[in-house]
């Protein structure tokens, strides 16, 4: 990967972290609200559930972009953390975050292989 696709990139990036930022400051549609209609007490709390699993979906995307961003100031952007070979200039441009070659991911994908919380250390399933 060249140096000018690695900048765009990771401008990319930091303007993915930007919007994810500013998703995760609106934690409104979490907050508990009593009503006395027990219909709506249910469908707030079906709501709260889905805004907690979107709040966790973007804290989830922003690890992966600060790992990104921490692997280009590394050199490392763009290599898979597991088998160690370039990850294809497409597959980079559809998901800058990516840390894993197609081939890896479907691993990971089919538990294959097991990753940690950090996405830094792999180890094979058991």
């Amino acid at each position: 990967m060249t140096k000018a696709e690695t900048e765009r990139l990771a401008n990319l990036l930091r303007a993915k972290q930007m919007e994810v930022s500013r998703a995760l400051r609106n934690r409104d549609e979490i907050i508990i609200e009593k009503v006395s209609d027990d219909l709506d007490q249910v469908q707030l709390m079906g709501e709260r559930e889905l805004a907690i699993r979107n709040l966790d979906r973007e804290s989830n995307l922003g690890r992966q972009i600060n790992n990104a961003l921490a692997r280009i100031a590394k050199g490392v952007y763009g290599v898979c953390l597991y088998c160690e070979e370039d990850i294809s200039p497409r597959r980079m441009a559809a998901v800058p975050w990516a840390a894993f070659c197609i081939s890896c991911q479907e691993q990971i994908d089919r538990r294959e292989i097991e990753v940690d919380e950090n996405l830094e250390r792999l180890a094979p399933a058991a």
